[in-house]
């Protein structure tokens, strides 16, 4: 069936890069639903490394349409970085479509975003700071800018006066910062507006007529479920909807057009920045996680915070995404690793939890409850079929299906596209 959707099951930096990409071979249109370019994708073709942000990963396939829907905020400046560096690289940039209904990510929401984090202090929620937050509460409260404002200036004028008579008060009166001027940003986006100009379009129909034809979509989240603006670990959140349900709103489809869903997981969990995190390991172990896992932020560089499998997580995201399957990654990691945690349940004033607790206090101080597994202490880079891996890296693969509620049809064993095992049997994703 046409429409798959790719979620991360985690607190992002599962992987989904690399499983986008073998999707992708297969696919005629990718769609990237949420999020801005606060994520990122690692991507690595042909021994080529690629970092992508904003452009949706089938850019590097001839035959795929690579499209960025409405529901995303779109930095333009960084958008035109990101297409000349592929350009450069000899990728077709020219096929990208943008929603003319996405919106923009302006100078002041860039500042705001910093301000606030700093104003915090030790409060802050370490978000990446590239104006995504500030961006989405202007969509909210209808007073921000959308890509299709550039293709006429003098409602972009007339709608960036009004924003910036509020944004400017606050940034002078609130931080004590020098208001921005709006001549300079228009000549600016306006200078945008011209390169991207070939792009803009109306996407939904486009997607849906690819539907309609019997071809297949791929719908791209950002981030992952923990970091769910509403079904996430509140505030430590990003500004959008990353689970399944919101790639129907982000892209414009009905949920009756997506069929399969994927859930992407580490077989370890790893977050950044602050907020809970119930199975985070000690620092022994997580610094060995994050220099085995090369566990550094693809679009911040920060490193990771690095802990064990959680399974009250994994079922919560199975459950709230409706997975219909999952894909495992960076299995080769827990190689150094003899016996392997996995959290199975929390514990908080002797209570047990085996899903998630009714309220935030509860999950900000549970204890994990933790399972030990055997692990296999050998390289498993060249497995590409199930019996090919260890047995007990595969009876940990059986764990987690079993934990999770979602059958493990695929598990990475390092970084290369071609270091995966087919634990289903499919032949292909």
């Amino acid at each position: 069936m046409p429409g798959v959707a790719l979620v991360g099951t985690q607190w992002g930096d599962e992987g989904k890069g690399k499983v986008t990409d073998l999707l992708a071979e297969h696919t005629d249109v990718v769609v990237r639903y949420q999020g801005g370019n606060n994520a990122g994708h690692t991507i690595v073709v042909e021994g080529e490394r690629y970092a992508l942000h904003l452009v949706p990963t089938g850019i590097l396939y001839p035959h795929c349409v690579p499209v960025i829907g409405p529901g995303v905020v779109v930095d333009p400046q960084v958008l035109i970085e990101e297409l000349d560096a592929l350009g450069e690289r000899g990728v077709d940039t020219s096929k990208l479509l943008l929603s003319g209904n996405a919106h923009l990510i302006m100078p002041y929401h860039l500042e705001l975003d910093r301000v606030t984090e700093r104003r915090l202090g030790k409060n802050r929620l370490g978000t990446t700071k590239r104006g995504i937050g500030p961006a989405y509460a202007d969509k909210a409260t209808r007073v921000g800018l959308r890509v299709q404002d550039l293709l006429d200036p003098k409602i972009f004028s007339a709608k960036l006066e009004v924003a910036l008579k509020e944004k400017n008060l606050i940034l002078t009166r609130v931080y004590g910062r020098l208001p921005i001027p709006q001549k300079e940003i228009e000549e600016q986006y306006l200078a945008f507006a011209q390169r991207l100009a070939p792009h803009i379009t109306d996407t939904d129909p486009v997607i849906q007529d690819a539907l309609d034809a019997g071809k297949s979509v791929m719908f791209e989240g950002a981030q992952a479920t923990l970091l769910d603006l509403d079904h996430g670990t509140y505030p430590f959140v990003t500004s959008s909807n990353p689970i399944s349900g919101g790639a129907c709103a982000g892209a414009g489809v009905g949920p009756r057009d997506i069929t399969r869903i994927i859930g992407i997981s580490k077989a370890y969990c790893t977050r950044v920045g602050s907020g809970p995190f119930p199975s985070e390991a000690d620092p022994a172990d997580a610094e060995i996680l994050v220099e085995a896992g090369a566990e550094y932020g693809t679009t911040t560089g920060r490193k990771r915070r690095c802990g064990w499998f959680d399974a009250v997580a994994g079922r919560y995201a199975a459950r709230l995404n409706t997975l219909t399957e999952l894909v495992v990654t960076k299995l080769d990691v827990l190689s150094q690793f003899d016996p392997i945690k996995v959290c199975v349940a929390y514990e908080y004033e002797g209570e047990r939890f085996e899903h998630f607790p009714p309220n935030q206090t509860i999950f900000n101080k549970c204890k994990p409850i933790y399972e030990e597994l055997p692990g296999w202490s050998q390289d498993l880079s060249e497995a590409r079929k199930p019996d090919e891996l260890p047995a007990e890296a595969r009876s940990y693969l059986d764990a987690i299906q079993g934990l999770v509620g979602a059958p493990v049809s695929w598990a990475s064993v390092g970084p290369g596209r071609d270091e995966i095992v087919d634990m289903a049997g499919s032949g292909s994703l």
